[in-house]
C-alpha cells in the first residue's frame, strides 16, 4: 500500500487529510518538523506532505536538509504561504507540488495521485483497500502480498465493494445476489477482510 508522511500542526486538518485519505494510502503523522524529519529520512514513504510553518523546525528547513541529505521522496507543500516568493523558495529546495490553504481534499488527493504517478508508485488500473490489491488489468487479486484466486462474478463483486469502499455487506445480500457457492465463497472471504479491517 502507498505510504504517506503527513507534517502539519494543524491536528484538525491533520486528522481530516489522515481520514479522506484512508482507504488510499497508509499515511504517518507527525505534527514538528524535527519529527517529521527524522520520519522521512528513514526512506520508506513514497511521498510527503510538508506544511511550511512547524514547530521546533519550519518546513523549508526540513526540505533543504532532506534534499542535501540526498532523499528524493516527492514532497507536496501543503501550506497557508501564497506569495510568489514563497512558492519560487519553495521549488527551488526541491518541492514537487505546491498547494495552498484552504484547499479542497479532493484537489489534494488529485495532486497526490500525478505525483505518485509521475514516480511510478500510482496506477489507475489498481485499486487498493489496506492489504488488498486488485489488478484491474491482469484481474489477479492479494491480499497482504498472498494472491487469492477470484473468477467471475466473485472478482466482479469484488471490484465493485472495493470501489465503493463497501467493507460490511450482510450474507443475506451475497446469497440474493448470486446464490449458492459463489456467494458463500466470496462471503467467507469478505468476512475475513472485514473483520481483519475493523481490528486497525
Amino acid at each position: 500500500m502507498i505510504k504517506i508522511l503527513l507534517v502539519e500542526d494543524d491536528l484538525g486538518l491533520s486528522n481530516s487529510v489522515f481520514d479522506f485519505l484512508d482507504d488510499f494510502a497508509d499515511v504517518m503523522q507527525v505534527f514538528d518538523g524535527e519529527e517529521g524529519l527524522y520520519e522521512a529520512e528513514s526512506g520508506v514513504y513514497d511521498l510527503i506532505l510538508l506544511d511550511l510553518m512547524l514547530p521546533e523546525k519550519n518546513g523549508f528547513q526540513v526540505l533543504k536538509e532532506l534534499r542535501e541529505k540526498g532523499i528524493t521522496t516527492s514532497v507536496l507543500i501543503m501550506t497557508a504561504k501564497e506569495s510568489l516568493d514563497d512558492k519560487g523558495h519553495g521549488f527551488e529546495l526541491g518541492a514537487d507540488d505546491y498547494l495552498t490553504k484552504p484547499f479542497y481534499l479532493e484537489e489534494l488527493k488529485m495532486r497526490i495521485q500525478a505525483l505518485l504517478k509521475r514516480s511510478g508508485k500510482f496506477n489507475e488500473n489498481t485499486l487498493t483497500y489496506g492489504d488488498i490489491v486488485v489488478n484491474l488489468s491482469t484481474n489477479e487479486v492479494k491480499v497482504e502480498d498472498t494472491p487469492v484466486e477470484l473468477l467471475g462474478k466473485e472478482f466482479e463483486l469484488l471490484v465493485y465493494f472495493l470501489q465503493i469502499k463497501m467493507l460490511f455487506f450482510p450474507r443475506h445480500k451475497f446469497l440474493t445476489v448470486y446464490g449458492d457457492l459463489i456467494a458463500i465463497r466470496l462471503f467467507l472471504l469478505w468476512k475475513s477482510m472485514s473483520q481483519k479491517f475493523a481490528r486497525n
